[in-house]
């Protein structure tokens, strides 16, 4: 699966495709506008990408306080709410890139 792949998948299908892992489904549905699924999810990642893509939600969301301690958490440096797209292309990239 590429970013694009995932991208169209949450534009025109009504659920994620079978087997995405726990992060790639919180950046299906965030990117589906579902905020709700894609934050129940997220929050149960105890990881640093769990955590990255925790801080996008509360970015999205406006909670830039709480998203500044999730992007801390993770280990990364905080964006700026007009830079909500680049940032979910980045970590589906990161996701997506073969080990």
């Amino acid at each position: 699966m590429t970013v694009s792949d995932l991208k169209r998948s949450a534009a025109a299908d009504p659920a994620p495709p079978a087997g995405l892992s726990p992060e790639l489904q919180a950046l299906w549905f965030t990117k589906a506008g579902r905020w709700e699924q894609a934050h129940n999810i997220a929050q149960d990642i105890p990881t640093r990408m769990g955590s990255w893509i925790h801080a996008l939600l509360h970015l999205i969301e406006g909670d830039t306080g709480n998203a500044g301690y999730w992007f801390h958490r993770a280990g990364r440096s905080a964006v700026g709410t007009g830079q909500i797209d680049a940032e979910w292309e980045r970590i589906a990239a990161d996701l997506l890139r073969p080990a």
